[in-house]
């Protein structure tokens, strides 16, 4: 099975990286220094569930010399999709399929507008990992889990040869979920209430979980999450915002958030995506979502200044 990985980051560095170290035959989509470095020495991952190096991996930044993949796993930020999408063509022949591993739900009806719905599948994973230098993954908490499938809930043969190639890995869980859809928005919930509060408030999940007014903006987050999926017809369980209340509880103390980490440091980040998603779908769905559009209004200025619409300096 010939595997690319499109974006070579903290998401496709290290789940791209663990298939190559299985045998599986993967091309890494990535740019600037750190393709560079991947390129000269080669991928190194350090992971709490056990470090590895790929010499000497197959790297490159055109899809053009590339070809045809069997699967692509796509890495790339969710506000990067379109233009990754466009990128992408070259990579995607009439038995192509595309795994989006975004934060959100909007990354399949996406690609879907370009290669059409019978080349995509629903997808996202769970894992705290970032580029830490060129040529260098760290992964610092949260076990490695991916989860895929087809969006209308059958169980194909292309998703479990999938599987199957994740399950020979080591250091990560991979599965097909019986509703990938409302697994997705599982995560959705889950990462834009941590992305938000962790942005607002700048501290770690360790915190912001024990301060009694921060956890009580994280449950009222979920809460209104878990109300615009029953309105758009999600069908997750009764209680879900005390079973992700529950797994943030056992996350490490020191876990950040990539959208977090993206507004502290001056970055584009995938505000849009989470909070700015959520609050949207909450009015047109007639669902109110208070906390998200206050998170999302709160973090706005930092998100248009990191990408230029927002002189700060003109302003002071």
């Amino acid at each position: 099975m010939k595997i690319v990985v499109f974006g070579a980051g903290g998401v496709g560095g290290y789940f791209g990286g663990r298939l190559a170290e299985a045998g599986e035959e993967v091309v890494f989509i990535a740019r600037g220094a750190h393709l560079s470095a991947i390129r000269e020495k080669g991928l190194r991952v350090e992971s709490i569930e056990g470090d590895f190096f790929l010499p000497s991996p197959r790297a490159t930044d055109s899809p053009e010399d590339v070809g045809t993949a069997d699967v692509v796993l796509l890495g790339v930020k969710a506000w990067q999709v379109p233009d990754a999408a466009r990128q992408m063509r070259p990579l995607v022949g009439e038995k192509t399929y595309i795994v989006p591993l975004q934060n959100g739900v909007d990354a399949p009806s996406q690609l879907a507008e370009i290669f059409g719905a019978e080349r995509v599948l629903g997808g996202f994973c769970q894992i705290s990992a970032r580029i830490a230098a060129p040529g260098k993954i760290q992964h610092t908490g949260i076990a490695p889990y991916l989860a895929f499938g087809e969006l209308d809930g059958t169980r194909s043969s292309r998703a479990e040869s999938l599987l199957n190639a994740f399950r020979a890995c080591k250091g990560m869980r991979a599965e097909i979920p019986e509703d990938i859809l409302a697994a997705m928005w599982r995560k959705f919930l889950f990462i834009s209430a941590i992305s938000g509060i962790g942005a607002v408030t700048r501290q770690p999940v360790g915190v912001f979980r024990r301060v009694p007014e921060t956890r009580a903006m994280l449950r009222a987050a979920l809460e209104e999450g878990a109300a615009v999926a029953s309105a758009k017809g999600v069908a997750l369980p009764e209680d879900i915002v005390s079973q992700i209340l529950t797994f943030i509880d056992s996350i490490p103390p020191h876990v950040t958030a990539s959208m977090q980490r993206d507004l502290m440091e001056g970055r584009p980040s995938e505000l849009d995506s989470q909070n700015g998603a959520l609050a949207r779908m909450g009015r047109e769905t007639g669902v109110p979502t208070p906390t998200h559009e206050f998170l999302y209004a709160a973090l706005l200025p930092m998100e248009r200044a990191a990408r230029g619409t927002l002189d700060l300096e003109e302003i002071a």
